[in-house]
């Protein structure tokens, strides 16, 4: 997800690979992952916290293949209209950011390998083929923003499977929302880029933060409210972290 805000408000990059890796991987945004993890484990009927690591680190190298793999996708759009981005301001070569989503694949599918419940394995072939769609086709046409939010909602289908080998209704009410609250963010997003000057503040940023407070939300509900002091942890590292790494 991408948007046309200025380079002034942008955190301020560096030389090294390491952190135009780190911004490729838009890695700021890894808690709201985290969250959705914590989230649909949870819901699924509780997971040991071992597994829910797992779990959340598979998930994140998903995320940031498919950030990675954007950015390769959208390397020519991002020289006209982004070139702060690693490849075209030429802190990363093609090949170094296509190495990059290569083994965030390649991790993402180690990791998940040594979940309880072998139909993990497929559902994570399922979420990687709807992320590398979106990458593909979301400059076509605007109803791949649906895709978008489908990646979010596969992250708690991928994280229930790989806990208890299906999906509660509660984790697909759960995931649901997720799917909203994300169309709602790459919608919001994706009318920053058309009307060609960016919103006043960090809006995006903020919506994407916020995700994680959604999570939060729902688990106080269901569970107990004390989770949502964790959705709200979660936020509050996400919007810090964005200072340091960008996560639009």
């Amino acid at each position: 997800m991408s948007s046309p805000t200025s380079a002034a408000s942008a955190p301020k990059a560096t030389g090294s690979k390491a952190r135009a890796l780190l911004d490729l991987s838009r890695v700021s945004n890894l808690p709201t992952v985290w969250m959705n993890v914590v989230c649909a484990a949870v819901l699924a009927g509780g997971a040991s916290p071992g597994l829910v690591v797992l779990l959340a680190l598979s998930m994140s190298a998903f995320y940031c293949f498919g950030m990675a793999l954007n950015d390769v996708c959208d390397r020519e759009w991002d020289a006209r209209e982004q070139p702060f981005r690693p490849i075209p301001s030429g802190r990363l070569t093609l090949g170094e950011a296509a190495r990059c989503a290569a083994g965030l694949f390649a991790a993402g599918f180690a990791l998940l390998a040594f979940a309880p419940h072998p139909i993990a394995m497929a559902s994570g072939v399922g979420l990687v083929a709807l992320i590398a769609a979106y990458d593909v086709f979301h400059k076509r046409h605007p109803a791949t923003a649906l895709l978008m939010a489908a990646c979010r909602t596969g992250v708690f289908v991928v994280t229930a499977l790989a806990v208890a080998g299906e999906v509660a209704p509660i984790v697909w009410l759960a995931g649901g929302i997720s799917f909203a609250w994300t169309l709602l963010v790459t919608v919001v997003a994706r009318h920053e880029n058309t009307r060609g000057q960016p919103y006043r503040g960090p809006v995006i940023p903020r919506l994407i933060a916020a995700m994680a407070l959604v999570d939060g939300l729902v688990l106080a509900i269901v569970v107990h409210p004390a989770w949502l002091l964790v959705g709200v942890a979660a936020a509050v590292l996400t919007r810090r972290a964005q200072r340091w790494v960008r996560g639009d």
